[in-house]
């Protein structure tokens, strides 16, 4: 039997294990899925132990993405990113670090293919510049999107937009009038999490528009039912967390996950 788990700090609330589990039953993997909750120090003693104990890979969360650089081989995507959340224990030899990959970048890509959107050749807003905005703007960019990063504090705005190699940048009084001309929007902030709020005006919001929101608990925040009123394509953030995971699956087994049983066991718990 295989044994996958997230290493994170906390992980009592987080929804891998049912969705991971979900697609083992589903395909008939012998598999089993497990969370590990190491001290913020242990982190590079905690995935020495996972690779001495057979395991054959891990999910990665806070507050050990950015840390688990070190100990791993990273893909040129992470590298760029500068985070890990999934580690594969499985081509690397003894004395090797295992292969570390960054597949929230490709929770936000294959978001938006689900929804039939086109990134190539699109003008994309991004709210946040965090570690959900980083991957955000690195998948859009990478798909031919040019990106606008629009953050509160404008340095680090700045800086992601000079880590991604183009794009622009400003504060939060620059979404107004960029998202009135963009095509794609993606609020990779915690914004509507807490509260009934949206960083983004209302009135900015058209049917032009396809509009992905990072925040899942509620999934139909206030940003998604004022753009879904405005008749744009709204996609919630279950479906980030759904692809990132589907992403990590596939690298592991080398199979193409259960896309509609992963999701089923996602919206079941939320």
């Amino acid at each position: 039997m295989d044994v996958f788990g997230l290493l994170g700090n906390p992980v009592g609330h987080s929804l891998s294990p049912p969705m991971h589990e979900a697609a083992y039953d589903e395909l008939g993997v012998d598999a089993r899925y497990v969370t590990f909750e190491p001290d913020p120090d242990d982190l590079g003693r905690a995935i020495e132990g996972a690779s001495a104990l057979g395991i054959a890979g891990l999910n990665v969360t806070i507050p050990f993405k950015e840390d688990a650089l070190a100990h791993v081989d990273p893909d040129d995507l992470a590298a760029r990113i500068g985070a890990v959340n999934t580690i594969d224990f499985s081509a690397a030899g003894p004395d090797d670090p295992p292969a570390g990959y960054n597949t929230d970048a490709a929770g936000v890509r294959r978001s938006f293919a689900h929804h039939d959107v086109t990134l190539a050749g699109r003008d994309a807003v991004v709210v946040g510049a965090g570690g959900a905005a980083r991957a955000t703007a690195f998948a859009l960019a990478d798909a031919g999107a040019s990106v606008h990063v629009a953050n509160r504090t404008v340095e680090r705005a700045e800086r992601l937009v000079a880590d991604v190699g183009g794009g622009t940048s400003g504060g939060l009084d620059s979404l107004e009038a960029r998202v009135r001309d963009a095509d794609v929007l993606v609020n990779a902030t915690s914004v509507g999490m807490e509260e009934d709020r949206s960083p983004v005006p209302a009135e900015a919001l058209h049917a032009d528009l396809a509009v992905l929101d990072a925040v899942y608990r509620p999934l139909d925040t206030r940003l998604l039912r004022e753009a879904r009123e405005r008749g744009a394509t709204t996609i919630d953030g279950a479906w980030m967390l759904l692809y990132q995971g589907v992403e990590a699956f596939e690298r592991w087994t080398g199979r193409d996950a259960p896309v509609d049983a992963m999701n089923e066991a996602l919206r079941a718990r939320l």
